[in-house]
């Protein structure tokens, strides 16, 4: 579409998000910018030089943002069954990584990429350990925040330095306007304190005013509650059987959210992942932080990491941002079926606050909105 060529879509419901949804309302786009919402006792202005679309059994609401998943992961559809435990997922799909072709799948990253256009997603946040979701994610209309992933539990300071210094690297390299890139730890279990440290001063370093988005899964397991309390447990015993556990690493003997907090990650920037099982009290720790709480319910059931309290992490203020996480874990991309989950497991939340946790606040962690 050219600018200057406006199209005025009037539909049988506009639902603005940051305001009322209005009966009987039209939405004007010019070029691709929206220019004018209206409808109701707003009276539309003279429609010359402006095409008009009449879709009379249509809800038109902002795209989508699916907040967190793992493009490079979409091969696996349906590879990886439903577990009971989290680290039993986690060892079938290190199986199946370790059988299958090489990680870099551009074929079924495409298709993915497709598969969220068609479900009205329009923002998506990518963790990536390749580049995997590079070009298909350019090729489309989509707008994205690539994290690229450190995972490391036994680097050394240096090691963690020089392998954040490499992916920074690449980071300033290849962010442009629409797809960006910017930087994940793991999780706990998984990646180094030296690790999440050296991203956290990477990402201060660079930033300029506001903060760049963060990313880390937290909280997913209670087996992740276990190692960091005692240090033992199934995730160190996988550390173990990968030859990558630290001897001279001691449980910090925390929950997640302290350990957070210590390392220098509860910011305004940091997207927290997952958080089946924060408390209510680390829950309002991270609202007062200004943290974006990620829920993937979906997927956390599949691989048994359990139940969200949903409800609890509404109540607790902290900003809720939307996600289906990978097709190893989930049957598709449709962020609306996520939002319907939600729904089921919180059935008092209206459906206002969830809309704007699948739009507004998601856009707004992933740093393409405002306040």
């Amino acid at each position: 579409m050219i600018r200057g060529e406006k199209t005025r879509y009037h539909a049988a419901w506009v639902v603005p998000i940051t305001s009322a949804p209005i009966r009987h309302g039209w939405v004007e786009v010019d070029g691709g910018m929206i220019t004018g919402v209206g409808g109701g006792s707003t009276q539309a202005r003279p429609a010359t030089g402006i095409r008009e679309v009449q879709l009379p059994s249509t809800v038109v609401l902002p795209g989508l943002v699916n907040a967190h998943t793992h493009l490079e992961l979409s091969r696996f559809r349906g590879a990886v069954p439903p577990a009971a435990t989290m680290p039993s997922w986690a060892r079938q799909m290190m199986a199946g990584q370790a059988a299958e072709r090489p990680l870099r799948d551009e074929d079924t990253v495409r298709e993915a990429v497709a598969e969220l256009r068609r479900a009205g997603t329009v923002l998506v946040g990518d963790i990536a350990n390749t580049s995997a979701s590079m070009d298909p994610l350019a090729a489309s209309s989509l707008e994205a925040v690539v994290f690229r992933e450190v995972i490391g539990f036994n680097a050394t300071c240096d090691e963690a330095q020089a392998m954040v210094a490499q992916l920074w690297a690449d980071v300033e390299r290849r962010s442009g306007t629409r797809i960006r890139l910017a930087l994940a730890a793991h999780a706990p279990y998984s990646v180094a304190p030296s690790l999440f440290r050296a991203v956290s001063r990477a990402v201060v370093e660079a930033s300029s005013g506001a903060l760049l988005p963060m990313s880390v899964h937290l909280a997913e397991s209670r087996e992740e509650i276990e190692f960091l309390e005692t240090g033992a447990g199934d995730w160190r015993a996988i550390l173990e059987e990968r030859g990558r556990w630290a001897p001279d690493w001691s449980p910090p003997g925390t929950g997640p959210v302290e350990y957070l907090d210590q390392l220098g990650w509860l910011v305004s920037s940091t997207l927290v992942v997952h958080g089946v099982h924060l408390t209510r009290s680390e829950l309002n720790c991270m609202a007062s932080a200004g943290v974006t709480l990620v829920t993937c319910p979906r997927s956390n059931q599949w691989t048994g990491a359990g139940v969200p309290p949903v409800a609890d992490f509404y109540a607790s203020g902290v900003r809720i941002a939307v996600g289906t996480d990978s097709l190893a874990s989930v049957p598709d991309l449709n962020l609306f079926a996520e939002l319907s989950e939600l729904r089921r497991l919180a059935p008092d939340i209206p459906a206002k606050v969830l809309l704007e946790s699948a739009t507004r606040s998601g856009a707004m962690a992933l740093g393409f909105g405002s306040e």
